[in-house]
């Protein structure tokens, strides 16, 4: 049984009337059974985990003055201009349908211009204002909507997507659709996925739930005949194999599809977003410091940020060429090393390991004879997950059959 309004089965049916009995303290409405059904389907089904869950959820909705957001809300010109994603139409079900060409974003650019809480609050936004507009047509209609379609569009992700702190808020957004708006998502499918994205899929997986890793879905190079199949071509971008233009005919309907772009550097004025987990280290005068990484994995990703305290440092990356401990010029040079001024900026950056042995990351403090210097560094090894791979280049790996489509409750 699929755990939905008129798909219980006897056991379910029973958890149902003991969760509302548990609960209905929390709710200022009259009892709604697919609202509840969201929460126990998000926990399987157990009373104390779900309980748990809802209960956070309203402490949160409280704490962040959710009920009131839709009202109070002032969205930033930053993330109004740069954040990509927008609203392009609905399913052949009714659900809305949200297009979010990611690979466009600059979020370093957004993070140097406001405070992450921004940005989280904007999704929050978002996902509030589907909510209304659910409701609004239940009342109108009688029809009810849960859930959204999202296409994510990775043409041109790359290395600057790995960016720490704008891969740390990615993730506190998936956290906050998961604790607080379970069984929302329908459908996520991802087009134009680079070589790149096994390595992203395994930096957040960890925050996404089983259910939502099973409704995630890569699509090949025939992806716009696939999205044909869930959505009709009136509700969906030329662009992305739909008949549906902007404004002077715009394939991409940037119109109502925020596609970002590079956010313009005097709209910064965060300058130091300083991770938690920094090493911190005094590299003598004349000295240099060399952290050895092993790489079992070809293709994997080695990843780096690093700031000083007032001086600039040398730095640079080698591959061993023996087992033992080597000097720079011994060492195969991956990328050369030079010197940064990291105490002005924090330095970031990542490379691609195309073959395993051991990588060598070396801070170079050589050149300075009078100055020790302080270093904050964060070097992290980002391996590939394995859950999607496409079969071929005009294949669709991983994707939903009609049959097993949700029941729409109407």
């Amino acid at each position: 049984m699929s755990g939905r309004v008129g798909d219980l089965s006897p056991q379910q049916a029973e958890t149902l009337e003991k969760f509302w009995e548990n609960v209905k303290d929390l709710l200022k409405q009259k009892r709604d059974d697919y609202y509840l059904l969201r929460w126990l389907r998000a926990r399987q089904f157990n009373i104390k985990k779900a309980e748990d869950m809802i209960r956070a959820h309203y402490r949160w909705r409280e704490e962040n003055q959710i009920d009131t957001i839709l009202e109070d809300y002032k969205e930033l010109e930053v993330i109004k201009k740069y954040y990509t994603g927008g609203h392009v139409g609905y399913d052949k079900k009714g659900s809305p349908v949200w297009i979010d060409p990611f690979g466009l974003i600059d979020m370093k650019g957004i993070l140097r211009s406001c405070k992450k809480k921004e940005v989280i609050r904007s999704k929050v936004w978002i996902v509030e204002s589907f909510y209304k507009s659910f409701k609004d047509e239940l009342e109108k209609t009688g029809r009810r909507r849960e859930e959204i379609v999202v296409i994510f569009d990775l043409e041109k992700l790359g290395p600057k997507h790995l960016w720490k702190p704008g891969v740390d808020v990615f993730n506190e957004i998936l956290k906050m659709f998961e604790d607080h708006y379970p069984e929302t998502l329908k459908y996520a499918f991802i087009v134009n996925a680079p070589r790149l994205f096994p390595i992203v899929f395994k930096i957040v997986r960890p925050f996404l739930s089983e259910d939502t890793v099973k409704k995630t879905h890569v699509l090949g190079s025939n992806f716009k005949e696939v999205l044909l199949k869930y959505i009709n071509a009136d509700q969906l971008p030329l662009h992305w194999g739909g008949t549906k233009v902007g404004q002077n005919g715009d394939p991409r309907c940037t119109d109502i599809i925020n596609h970002g772009g590079v956010v313009p550097k005097e709209l910064y004025h965060i300058s130091d977003l300083e991770s938690a987990n920094y090493t911190t280290v005094t590299i003598s005068r004349g000295s240099s410091l060399q952290l050895d990484f092993e790489i079992t994995q070809p293709m994997t990703v080695l990843r780096w940020e690093f700031k000083t305290e007032d001086h600039d440092m040398g730095f640079g990356i080698f591959k061993r060429t023996a087992d033992s401990r080597q000097k720079a010029i011994e060492m195969e040079v991956i990328k050369s090393t030079e010197r940064v001024n990291s105490h002005l900026v924090p330095e970031d950056g990542t490379i691609t390991c195309k073959e395993v042995g051991t990588y060598v990351v070396r801070f170079d403090n050589t050149f300075s004879i009078l100055r020790s210097k302080k270093v904050s560094y964060l070097i992290e090894i980002l391996e590939a997950d394995d859950t999607f791979v496409r079969e071929g280049q005009d294949s669709t790996a991983s994707t939903p059959s009609q049959e097993s489509e949700p029941s729409e409750g109407e």
